[in-house]
């Protein structure tokens, strides 16, 4: 049985033992944020790595045997393989810090926090009416494929309705993420408006130098704008930080949505 001390031996030991993880709902711009930190020269933040669905499987009683003997349950070597895929990143990238952006990473934290004690965070925060706009256009391209037997009214009812349902879990997470790590909080909103100065407080709490080349981030290969990596329209693809749109008044919101926004202070 693996001890608390054998625990925090075992979490100390890592060969990343202080990445950067960039806590998100979906379509609130980590994947622009990633390709702007990307660009930094100390810094490598690749596409996202989705480790919450990469999982160790021990398929016989002797595998299970040899892993209770070193005193490893499963969390822990999947925590270990974790720490490896991000060290085999940073160490092909030539780079100093790690960046890790997948969005599904905001309702993973806890595990997150365990695996690596010393992690750093960057919690980057969109408008809900903006992320849910978005995040609607995403499955209305996929319900007009799909023919539903229903009218537009009701397609349009359900889009809605299954984005509120995807993104509210996410912010409440995102909350508590925010109420219990240190961390950096970002907002989309300032990130576009005036990218040279959140991009000097990102640096600043990283601890590394600002560095101008970063807000031309089209300059570099970011690797593949693709689904599943992370954004993959034509906007990310320009190379160019394009300002956002003007910020939306809640009044006359659902009281579900407004609360959203409020909780994450658009008010």
């Amino acid at each position: 049985m693996n001890t608390p001390a054998d625990a925090s031996r075992e979490s100390a030991a890592r060969l990343v033992e202080s990445p950067v993880f960039i806590i998100s709902t979906v379509r609130s711009g980590s994947t622009l944020l990633r390709c702007v930190l990307n660009t930094h020269s100390q810094v490598h933040a690749g596409h996202e790595l989705h480790l919450g669905g990469i999982e160790v499987k021990l398929a016989t009683e002797p595998a299970n045997a040899a892993a209770a003997e070193l005193g490893l349950s499963t969390t822990d070597l999947e925590h270990l393989l974790w720490d490896r895929l991000l060290d085999h990143q940073l160490k092909q990238s030539g780079k100093d810090v790690l960046v890790e952006k997948t969005p599904g990473n905001v309702a993973m934290w806890r595990r997150i926090a365990e695996c690596w004690p010393r992690a750093r965070y960057i919690f980057l925060l969109r408008h809900p009416v903006h992320v849910m706009d978005s995040l609607s256009n995403i499955f209305r391209d996929r319900a007009v494929d799909m023919a539903l037997p229903h009218s537009p009214e009701e397609i349009e009812a359900r889009i809605r309705s299954s984005a509120f349902g995807q993104i509210s879990p996410m912010i409440e997470e995102l909350t508590e993420a925010r109420a219990h790590l240190d961390g950096i909080t970002v907002r989309y909103e300032d990130l576009t408006k005036s990218p040279d100065v959140a991009t000097k407080d990102i640096c600043e709490y990283l601890g590394i130098p600002w560095e101008a080349g970063m807000l031309n981030y089209g300059s570099q290969d970011h690797g593949s704008f693709r689904m599943f990596l992370g954004d993959w329209h034509e906007k990310i693809s320009s190379g160019v930080i394009q300002p956002h749109r003007g910020l939306p008044d809640i009044n006359g919101l659902p009281d579900d949505l407004a609360g959203l926004c409020r909780g994450l202070g658009y008010v």
